[in-house]
Parts: structure tokens; sequence; C-alpha cells
């Protein structure tokens, strides 16, 4: 009898938290179904010139970027190299999607959210025909969105945080800045926070230690190939290109090598966009745009300072693209959603995608639409979108999760919101953009709810 009991206790005991379980792992069936789907869909992966193709040459001669592209996408990209293929690189990411959805359920039911909670804050990360296409398309967004899922998870993970913990965050969040440069803002924002939650000094420092010096050594890195010690040689034309929307030089009174970055009268229709027209002040300069990065960026922070209300009121009117129902063209020339699309399409005649083809995947080519699988995901996409009241309330309960219960809460709030607005304030809105604001989001709004096995220990808090 005795002898029975002990074994068989072990087993119901199993299989009670695998029952737990049983709705999220029923989710996370059906999204892989969605992702061999898209596989199979739309072949090869999606191609964007210019973006990818920089990004698959970068791969396969690593060298820092003096623009837009650091180098923390093109490592991922030059691991796959040995294996000549874009789709194997899509495949890797539909994986990376589904690891980020596992790791977002993960650290819920760790914080004491109900399983219907936490397998429900993974369906729009999960579901959104956006998400899939995201993870089709050769662009840093899925890596970027595992790594900050990640930082957040080891430092949630327990409710004292340990030195070992904070500094692998910390490597987490240089990796996501190391991917896109919006994350470098993130990393401050992240130790401010806990530096408010009072959680010692040691594991602040620790942090910031690990954050700090993948970052300087890049930086020195780029010295050697740019001649100036830096992350990236773009964040000054994007900033320049941010106060192109109210920048009034009678008010700023720049200085005399400032002032050909003035606003010429030449009109487009997002702050992006300033960047590339052949018409605006800063590419009429000799030399290239990025070359004056700093001179660009100096006349920014001059803009900003002398109208910082006119500033304020754009980034505010931009980021509120984000919650309108219908998808907002922005620049006119997107889709904002709903691209999945049947027929071929031609990738334009570069020198640098021959390139490419030769070194990183002969196989390269137009996309094209497969029957009847492609034909699905383009009906699925109508009702599988998170429209933007949506996500206007799922950060409104995530603001209320943060005033709850701030010990656990404030931190993935906090980065939600810093990734909506912080690339409105650097650059510019972009669907796109929004993205990795979602499974942030739900991550902090999910934590409003706690089980009541839970009680009200202070370790789930």
């Amino acid at each position: 009898m005795l002898t029975d009991t002990r074994v068989t206790l072990p087993a119901r005991r199993r299989l009670a938290v695998l029952a737990d379980h049983r709705l999220f792992a029923v989710l996370l069936l059906l999204a892989a179904a969605l992702r061999v789907v898209t596989m199979l869909g739309y072949r090869p992966a999606t191609l964007y010139w210019y973006d990818s193709f920089t990004y698959l040459d970068t791969a396969v001669h690593p060298a820092p970027s003096a623009t837009f592209h650091p180098i923390g996408y093109p490592l991922l990209l030059r691991a796959l190299l040995p294996f000549h293929s874009v789709d194997l690189v899509a495949a890797v990411q539909h994986v990376i999607g589904l690891s980020t959805g596992m790791l977002l359920y993960a650290v819920l039911r760790r914080r004491s959210a109900p399983g219907w909670v936490a397998a429900s804050a993974t369906v729009p990360l999960l579901f959104d025909a956006s998400f899939l296409r995201l993870e089709h398309a050769v662009l840093s967004d899925t890596q970027f969105i595992f790594l900050v899922v990640a930082g957040l998870a080891v430092l949630m993970w327990s409710p004292r945080l340990s030195v070992p913990a904070a500094a692998g965050a910390g490597l987490l969040f240089a990796a996501a800045a190391l991917t896109r440069t919006i994350a470098l803002p993130l990393l401050l924002l992240v130790v401010l926070v806990l530096a408010g939650r009072r959680v010692g000094w040691r594991p602040l420092a620790a942090l910031v230690l690990a954050g700090v010096l993948p970052l300087t050594g890049y930086a020195a890195w780029y010295a050697q190939h740019h001649g100036r010690f830096a992350i990236s040689g773009a964040d000054g034309v994007a900033l320049w290109a941010r106060t192109m929307t109210f920048a009034d030089c009678a008010r700023i009174q720049p200085p005399p090598d400032l002032a050909p970055l003035c606003p010429n009268g030449t009109r487009v229709d997002a702050a992006s966009e300033y960047v590339w027209a052949p018409g605006a002040s800063l590419n009429r300069l000799p030399g290239g745009r990025f070359r004056h990065n700093d001179l660009a960026r100096s006349f920014a922070i001059g803009a900003i300072l002398a109208q910082p209300l006119d500033y304020l009121g754009d980034v505010v009117r931009d980021t509120a693209i984000a919650f309108s129902w219908t998808p907002i063209p922005h620049p006119d020339r997107t889709t904002p959603a709903f691209g999945f699309r049947s027929g071929h399409g031609e990738l334009p005649d570069q020198p640098l995608i021959d390139k490419v083809k030769r070194e990183y995947d002969p196989d390269i080519r137009g996309q094209s639409s497969v029957s009847p699988y492609a034909d699905f995901l383009i009906g699925y996409q109508y009702a599988a979108y998170l429209r933007g009241p949506v996500l206007g309330l799922i950060l409104l309960a995530g603001a209320v999760a943060a005033v709850r219960r701030p010990g656990v809460a404030l931190l993935p709030w906090a980065v939600a919101m810093g990734l909506l607005v912080g690339p409105v304030a650097v650059l510019d809105f972009d669907h796109r953009y929004v993205l990795p604001v979602v499974p942030v989001a739900c991550l902090a709004a999910a934590l409003a709810f706690r089980s009541a096995k839970a009680g009200r220990s202070p370790a789930v808090q």
C-alpha cells in the first residue's frame, strides 16, 4: 500500500501539471500549424529592398554599418550562412516567434497569473497575421522581440533579483540594442525602474556592466572602421528627419554651420521620408546624408530645445496612429496591414541583390504565393489583426496592473510604453515598430490577474 501510494501520487501530480497547461499547449500547436501554412504559402521568404539585402550582405562581410543596421541580426544570418537558404532563415524565425510565446507564458505562470490569462496573453503574438508576416521576412524585428521578452523574463523570474540574473538580462538588452538601436534608451529605462524598486546596488551594477561592456566593445570596433566611437552612424540623421515636420529656423536661429540643414520647402507625408527625399536639405549636402550625421544631430537637438511643444505635439500625433481602428498608411506608400496577397513579385534590378544571390542564397527570387495555403492566409489576416483600440485597452490594463502590482508589472508596462513612443520620438511612426509593443504590453496587462492559489504571499507580488 505504501509503495503504491508513493508511485501513484507523483504520476497524478504530473498529470495535474500537464492539465494545467493544456490550453496553452493547444494554442501553441495551432500557432505552429499557422507558421507551417505560411512557409508553404509564400516562397521564398519575404525580402525587402533594401533592408533585407543589406542585412544579408553584412552577414557575409561582417562589419559595423555606418547607417541604420547594427550587427546583431546579421550575426544570426551568418550563423545560418552555411545552409545558403533564406527559407531556413524564415523557418528559424518562426521557431523564435513560438519560443517568445513560450517565454511569455512561462514568466506569467511563474508570477502567479492564472493559466487562462497567461495563455490569452500569448494570443496576439502567436496568432496575429502581422507577426506571421514579420517572422517570414528577412528583418531584425523577430529577433529583437525575442531578446526584449527574454530580458524581461530573466528580470521578472524571481521576486528577488540576483546578480547573475541581472547580468544575464544586461547581456540580453545589449544584444537587443545591437539588433535595433532603439533598445539603447530601453536599457536606461530598465535601470531607472529597477533603481526605483530598490533592488540593490549589486544587481544594478551587474545589469549596467553586462549591458555596457558589449556595447563599448562594438563602439570600439565601429571606431576602427569609421573613425568615431559610436553604435550607429544614423542617429543624428533620424532625429533631424523627425524635426523636419516642425522646425522653424526663424525661432531656432542655428549657427552658420547648421543653417544649411534648415527646411528648404521640400514636403513629404511622413518624417521618415525626409531621410530619403532627394530634395531635402540634408540630402543636398556633398558627401551623402550619413557623412553629416553629427551636424544633423546638433541641428535636431537645437530644434527640439527651441520648439519643445511642437516636437511633443508631433510625437503625440504620430503615436496616436497606433490606436486607429482602420490601419492608416504612414507614409502613404506603405501597406500598414493585410499584406498577404496572391501573385508573384519581382525583385528590383540592383547590383547588391545579384551579389547577395551569389554569396548567400542562389535561390533568392521574387516571392510567389502558393494556393491553397496563401488563399487561407489572405482571408485569415482580416480577422486575425489586433485593432488599435484593443491595443489601447491592453496598455490601459497594463497601467492598472502597474499601479496594483508595481513590484512586478511596472517594468514590462514601462518597457511597452518605451517601445511605443521611442521610435516615434527619434524618427517616426511605423506600424512595424508597434509590433514589439504587443507582447510586452500583454505581459504587463496579464499581471493584473493573480491566481487564487498564489494567495497574498510577498513572493508573488
